[in-house]
């Protein structure tokens, strides 16, 4: 067969994206395509730079050239990406692709630790991410990212106060714990902690990014149906722990979510503290607190299981001296960095496969 564009496409309309079900030529990834005598170069434009089937699709399009133009053909793929988003001409926030709600039910089962490893973890495959502390009363974000005593510049747009977010380890942060003195409690009822979360969306500068990721507090409250009336939320990953107490209020989470009136969709499910491998003895697991229970509840609602988080020290270590444990080698980098590309996987699938997401109108 002689080396044509036509025949190159037509090739490589074989490769299928194991994701979304589709050719990689339909779905407008193959770019830019340039041949030179034997040597043929295009790009294959990836959904999310943390993609975990990168190889595989590389592989599979070699193969695919190789069987129409014999293996003497010199190949020049070059892998980029460039994320998707079903928030087209969003009035607020325009330049962020994803918005993701992490979620609980339930304090304690290490919500904000999953939340900043999840947000450097993205940040580390080249996506642009930020990361917003919406727990009003208990903000550890600035803690976990050792800027406690940051505190956010304001400048001027348009004759409006735009506050600047800090940036640290590639991750944008917004918390209430840059605007208040540490040791003082914020004692506010609702509406107050809510409009700070609208402030945190529509009052910073966040520019474009790929991921924002919202850390919410426990619960289903004010702070739940504040955002989701704010912005239309791409959707929402659930984070528990293996012990029943913490399921319960996980299934409130995740229901709250697919309540009819609210419709965000769930990425799926990640247990934390899934178990326990001491440093000495790394292949050894002990389950302190029961096995797979996040993975039961997501096959119980049919959603995807993102993970398992060990609970080791080094993750506690982390948390206190603010430099996150995937940015350390060991067991904990590959937890995290796993559950990054399960996330953006299931953001990319979301994004193909559901409708638009639409701001919540919620009656109350």
């Amino acid at each position: 067969m002689s080396i044509s564009k036509e025949n190159v496409l037509k090739a490589l309309s074989r490769v299928e994206d194991p994701d979304l079900k589709k050719d990689l030529v339909t779905l407008g990834m193959i770019q830019g395509i340039e041949i030179e005598g034997n040597l043929i170069k295009f790009k294959v434009v990836l959904t999310t730079p943390a993609c975990p089937l990168k190889e595989v699709i590389k592989n599979n399009c070699v193969e695919a050239l190789h069987e129409d133009f014999g293996t003497d053909v010199e190949l020049d793929i070059y892998m980029t990406s460039n994320v998707t988003t079903a928030r087209n001409e969003a009035p607020l926030l325009p330049k962020v692709k994803n918005i993701i709600a992490i979620a609980s039910g339930k304090g304690g089962v290490g919500k904000s630790t999953t939340s900043s490893n999840l947000a450097v973890a993205l940040a580390n495959t080249g996506a642009k991410v930020g990361l917003i502390d919406a727990d009003i009363s208990g903000p550890s974000i600035p803690t976990m990212f050792n800027v406690e005593s940051e505190q956010p510049m304001v400048k001027q747009v348009d004759g409006k106060n735009v506050i600047m977010p800090i940036e640290q380890y590639g991750v944008k942060l917004m918390s209430i714990g840059f605007l208040t003195p540490a040791e003082s409690a914020v004692v506010w009822r609702g509406p107050m902690a809510s409009s700070a979360l609208k402030q945190f969306i529509g009052d910073v500068e966040w520019g474009e990014l790929d991921y924002l990721l919202i850390d919410l507090p426990p619960g289903t409250s004010d702070i739940h149906l504040t955002m989701v009336q704010t912005v239309p939320v791409t959707g929402a990953v659930i984070v528990t722990t293996p012990q029943k107490v913490a399921l319960a209020d996980a299934t409130k989470g995740l229901t709250m979510f697919r309540q009819a009136q609210i419709n965000v969709p769930v990425l799926g499910v990640v247990e934390n503290m899934a178990y326990f491998s001491p440093e000495e003895l790394p292949e050894n697991k002990y389950y302190l607190f029961g096995k797979e229970g996040g993975k039961k509840l997501a096959e119980k609602y049919q959603v995807p299981f993102l993970g398992e988080i060990p609970i080791v020290q080094s993750i506690r270590e982390s948390g206190d001296t603010g430099y996150p444990a995937v940015l350390k080698e060991g067991i904990t980098e590959k937890a995290f960095n796993q559950l990054a590309e399960n996330v953006a996987q299931q953001v990319a699938i979301r994004n193909a496969e559901k409708n638009k997401t639409e701001v919540v109108q919620v009656k109350i």
